[in-house]
């Protein structure tokens, strides 16, 4: 077991390794269901599955955020009293709002059935689902005690477990339940996602049994709920802005389809290429936008009980050190990603999804989407700080930025103006989380890394055009063209890094070390 004093860095590491372990994990399941199920099943999974987020966001109150930084806070000045009052007030709330939700939807599932159900036979896929809320809740309370704890590792066990059984299970169910119809493997797939969170829970459960927090003389349950109110406050003054930041955020998602083909529409897009258009930006572009996400997702993870242990101590220079090695790790990620996907936009699209038409989507939104590797650890930044409502009115803020630019350019200039519009969204919102942290605590940056990355990533698009076009002309198939010309570039990629001095080896063990 990790201690809490792991280095940030490591944990990041571990979590992406993980997260990477994951992306593989689910692939595989997705495939298997998607072959298995065909398109009927899968419109029946995706039916089904809408309400149990919105069930789960309202539950967990935001606390896993709330935990993790008050967790490093309180472990960081050695109050063990407080950490675990804050996980038991945590746990008794999570445990009352999921069981009571769970229950009143278990019992009212007819009804929503029939709102929201455009296909009835959903209706056993969604039932299979609905217990997934209570297990859900709590595993991400243990998760955020982990988290504060700095003990990255039983979180990313847990993870690698849960989608190893997911598989397993999904396996095993699907293919004793399909003989019986498509609606009812479909019901199975979702059954193997409760058990898999169930045996990610026991295993949380019993690692916290093991290594966790050892209980005073006289420590009760009772005792921690009855002096627990000012815990409670503390944790709903972060959790309730993140809980509204989900709800606002689920809320848009569900709408920004219409407003997308609504613009389209006023452009004079007919109803079925205005769907397909969509169907490109949402189902083919966003995917391989998103796709090195993992690893700022991991670092996000990460970085917000660092920050919240380095505030604890008022250690200021620790906290720069921090910010300084997360924007720098999302720098050295986004930069490769971001020529990649645009350099590479339309073989991508072609060979991953025969579309070549959704490579200049891509292309557009590349470059903007660039940003998107500061954002999240920038986020990450302002909870860790406690600044948990700058966060949510800097994402409304950007919301109401994008729903104008979607509506405003996509009526004018049609799909390639609603990409526009969403990457001023993402523009719009990282700057604006990045002057709520220069106004908390100041911004202080060297501008040399950056102009470093700029010349290496320059020089890996050029090479990366060059070999590209050369495989090409040799005759070599399309996709060994792509692979070739992104290895050799990705290779230059490395080189200029530590040619530059952005990426150094350190002996005698021959790791990898960023001089931020």
């Amino acid at each position: 077991m990790s201690q809490p004093g792991q280095s940030f860095m490591k944990g990041t590491l571990v979590l992406s390794i993980a997260a990477f372990i994951n992306r593989i994990l689910g692939f595989i399941s997705g495939m298997y269901i998607a072959r298995v199920l065909g398109a009927e099943g899968i419109g029946l999974l995706m039916m089904a599955h809408p309400l149990v987020p919105l069930v789960i966001t309202i539950t967990e109150l935001g606390l896993p955020v709330a935990i993790s930084k008050l967790v490093a806070e309180a472990s960081a000045r050695g109050e063990r009293m407080k950490v675990r009052r804050i996980l038991h007030v945590s746990l008794a709330v999570t445990s009352v709002l999921s069981v009571t939700l769970t229950t009143v939807s278990l019992l009212g599932s007819e009804w929503i059935a029939s709102i929201l159900l455009s296909d009835q036979r959903a209706y056993y896929a969604m039932l299979a689902i609905t217990p997934i809320a209570p297990i859900v809740a709590v595993s991400a309370v243990l998760k955020g005690y982990f988290r504060g704890m700095q003990q990255m590792k039983t979180i990313a066990a847990s993870d690698v477990l849960e989608h190893t059984v997911q598989i397993a299970c999904v396996l095993a169910l699907v293919h004793l339940l399909l003989p019986y119809g498509v609606a009812y493997a479909a019901a199975g797939a979702m059954a193997a996602s409760v058990v898999s969170e169930a045996i990610s829970l026991l295993f949380l459960m019993i690692s916290y049994k093991l290594y966790g927090e050892s209980k005073s003389p006289g420590e009760t349950w009772a005792s921690h709920l009855k002096e627990g109110k000012s815990t409670l406050a503390e944790l709903l003054q972060i959790g309730l802005p993140t809980t509204g930041h989900g709800i606002i955020q689920s809320v848009y998602s569900t709408f920004q389809p219409l407003l997308i083909t609504t613009s389209l529409a006023l452009a004079g897009v007919g109803t079925a290429l205005a769907t397909k258009q969509f169907g490109m930006l949402a189902g083919y572009t966003f995917p391989l936008l998103f796709m090195p996400s993992f690893i700022t997702q991991s670092l996000s993870t990460a970085l917000i009980p660092a920050i919240g242990e380095a505030a604890a101590n008022k250690n200021n220079l620790l906290m720069h050190e921090r910010m300084d090695q997360a924007l720098g790790l999302g720098l050295l990620i986004g930069a490769p990603a971001t020529v990649i996907l645009f350099e590479w936009a339309t073989p991508l699209t072609t060979l991953v999804y025969d579309a070549p038409e959704a490579g200049l989507l891509l292309k557009v939104l590349a470059p903007m989407f660039f940003l998107h590797y500061f954002d999240a650890p920038l986020h990450a930044i302002l909870l860790g700080l406690g600044r948990a409502k700058a966060t949510l009115w800097n994402y409304v803020t950007a919301m109401v930025f994008k729903t104008v630019s979607i509506f405003v350019f996509g009526s004018q200039f049609g799909i390639i103006g609603v990409a526009y519009g969403i990457g001023i969204g993402i523009v719009m919102q990282t700057l604006l989380n990045f002057f709520s942290i220069s106004s908390s605590i100041g911004f202080y940056w060297s501008l040399r890394p950056y102009v470093k990355v700029g010349i290496c990533m320059l020089l890996m698009a050029i090479c990366g055009h060059w070999s590209f076009d050369y495989l090409t002309v040799q005759g070599l198939p399309m996709i060994w063209s792509v692979i070739g010309s992104i290895a050799g570039s990705l290779l230059l990629y490395f080189a200029a890094l530590m040619l530059t001095g952005m990426v150094k080896w350190k002996h005698p063990r021959l790791r990898f070390s960023i001089p931020w």
